[in-house]
């Protein structure tokens, strides 16, 4: 996202993030991925319960699209950060308009399994 958040302003839209970890890890993550949007703190998970977004498992690891995925972060110099409290949680990514109207959604089937960039700009008017 942090490579793309001109291209997300140039349209209007402002970028948020949520994460599970408490005020420390999201310190160090913003630190780490120097990201300037806002990182918005979720440790009891209500908001990813609330729009339902599942929880993977061990047997997600050797999925052969979640093998691909970290392959290709891994080849972007993409790395893993510190696990959270959860590491199993499942996110998403979200586009909402103005008047409470939502313009995007995807739930992440596995870890990786994240909406194309392409997609999430498509989405903004």
């Amino acid at each position: 996202m942090r490579e793309r958040e001109k291209g997300f302003q140039l349209k209007g839209a402002r970028i948020a993030a949520v994460s599970l970890g408490d005020i420390e890890y999201a310190r160090i993550f913003r630190k780490d991925t120097g990201i300037t949007f806002p990182l918005l703190i979720d440790t009891d998970r209500v908001g990813y319960r609330a729009i339902d977004l599942g929880v993977g498992s061990l047997f997600h690891l050797f999925r052969a699209d979640n093998r691909e995925a970290r392959a290709s972060a891994k080849a972007a110099g993409h790395s893993q950060h510190k696990l959270g409290k959860n590491p199993f949680q499942l996110g998403g990514s979200f586009i909402f308009g103005p008047g409470n109207v939502d313009l995007y959604a995807h739930a992440n089937a596995t870890f990786g399994d994240n909406a194309p960039m392409a997609d999430l700009l498509d989405a903004l008017p």
